[in-house]
């Protein structure tokens, strides 16, 4: 027979279990130009000041990157309402697919490759980046991840004692999936550019001895950018950091245009728009190829259809927007529905670019070391379902298969050779519909 008594004492024995609840916003450090000792990476010194290599419209292009929020929701954000209010709202703007690594991706590398998931992968050195194209013109740049534990880390993620909990367990604050330049080999294969992925105090470091980049790429950390939290945590944050920096000669001047965009939507069953703002100084009261007259990728960024710049960088360069509206916008909210080397189960090797395309800049397109230009799309076999097959895409994995998640593996040489198991198929890439404008996301109008 079972008691009262005795049910009570178990109950008594039962181990609690309390509601989880939101973490609330803490400042990770004093402010964003000073040292934050909950940061591990400590920063390395400032980068070398480089001569400003002036654009047609502006002269410093910084991007700030956060996650997974529709746009309503995000404009229901007083914070965001505030900051649109300086600047502008872009009315249409839209990711390439789901989840997030292939958008970080497409970001810098102009296609997301077919890519439909969060995984590992090391994309072929022959594979070039918009850092090629900057580097091109010696337009200076760097990428700031917030907890990157050391400059130029290669690990799949970082865990760390938790700064807002500190008796909570350890917490992954920062992931290589938003961390675009740690996925191309032709930039973590040469030392000096590998250097230039950053953290925080890196920042801070920088500012101070006023020598930010002119090409700039922010990614907060994982509770910071609402990918593990929500709208009004993040903008929070954006409060303390960015808000300042506004009022920042050093980060924001009258040629300094600024894009705070989310990587995509949260709700898959509708089309990938998401919240994005022009804000900084270059606003008046495509993009850089057209403001630097930069080369151009031969992907996404030479698509008619994906390829437009802002309408006042347009206006100055006299480059002609396409009118993309209502049904002609595509469909991006799809995911690993593409064919492309990164997707197991259509795959297909990497392609070279369009080679004769022209892009907004008007100049060639970069062609990286190595590359084979006869190995285009329509030469290429049908998908293969490598998944199918027992089989991985071969540019998963760290390249030469070192270094476990989370773990760093040794440090490159200069020079940059391929190293990717990928690199078995020469060349560049595949470009879809899917493809997007250098270093935005698609900008079709505002």
């Amino acid at each position: 027979m079972i008691t009262y008594a005795a049910i009570l004492l178990a109950l008594l024995q039962a181990p609690l279990v309390f509601a989880a609840q939101a973490p609330q916003f803490a400042p990770p450090g004093p402010g964003p130009l000073i040292a934050s000792s909950h940061y591990v990476g400590q920063s390395n010194g400032s980068l070398s000041k480089s001569q400003v290599v002036g654009g047609k419209v502006f002269d410093r292009f910084t991007q700030i990157w956060i996650e997974n929020t529709d746009f309503d929701v995000a404009n229901t954000s007083a914070t965001f309402q505030k900051l649109a209010s300086q600047g502008v709202l872009l009315s249409s703007y839209y990711a390439v697919t789901h989840p997030s690594e292939p958008n970080y991706v497409a970001s810098i590398g102009g296609d997301f490759f077919g890519m439909g998931d969060d995984e590992l992968y090391n994309i072929p050195a022959n594979i070039s980046t918009v850092v090629d194209l900057l580097e091109a013109k010696n337009i200076s740049w760097a990428s700031y991840q917030e907890n990157l534990p050391t400059d130029g880390y290669l690990g799949f993620n970082f865990t760390q004692p938790d700064y807002l909990n500190t008796s909570a367990p350890p917490y992954t604050y920062y992931v290589r999936k938003h961390n675009p330049h740690a996925i191309f080999d032709s930039i973590v294969n040469v030392a000096s550019r590998r250097s230039k992925i950053r953290n925080f105090n890196d920042f801070a470091a920088d500012m101070n001895a006023s020598a930010l980049p002119q090409w700039n790429f922010f990614t907060p950390n994982l509770v910071n950018d609402a990918h593990d939290t929500d709208i009004d945590f993040a903008s929070a944050w954006l409060e303390f950091f960015l808000v300042p920096l506004l009022s920042d000669s050093r980060f924001n001047d009258n040629r300094t245009l600024i894009l705070l965009t989310f990587d995509e939507n949260e709700t898959h069953e509708i089309n990938n728009r998401i919240y994005s703002l022009l804000l900084g100084g270059a606003v008046p009261t495509n993009l850089h190829e057209a403001n630097w007259g930069l080369g151009s990728l031969g992907r996404g960024d030479t698509n008619k259809t994906m390829s437009n710049v802002f309408s006042f960088v347009a206006n100055v360069t006299g480059f002609k927007n396409q009118n993309v509206t209502g049904s002609s916008i595509p469909l991006t909210n799809a995911s690993g529905t593409t064919p492309g080397p990164l997707n197991p189960q259509m795959f297909i090797p990497f392609t070279a670019p369009n080679v004769n395309a022209t892009g907004a800049g008007g100049g060639s397109v970069f062609i990286a070391p190595g590359l084979n230009i006869s190995m285009t799309a329509d030469k290429l076999p049908g998908p293969v379902n490598l998944t199918a097959l027992g089989e991985q895409v071969p540019a998963s994995g760290y390249a030469n298969g070192t270094g476990p998640s989370g773990s760093v593996p040794p440090a490159p040489t200069a020079g940059g050779s391929g190293t990717s198991g990928a690199c078995q198929y020469t060349s560049s890439v595949f470009v879809s519909i899917s493809a997007v404008v250098v270093a935005l996301i698609i900008s079709f109008s505002f």
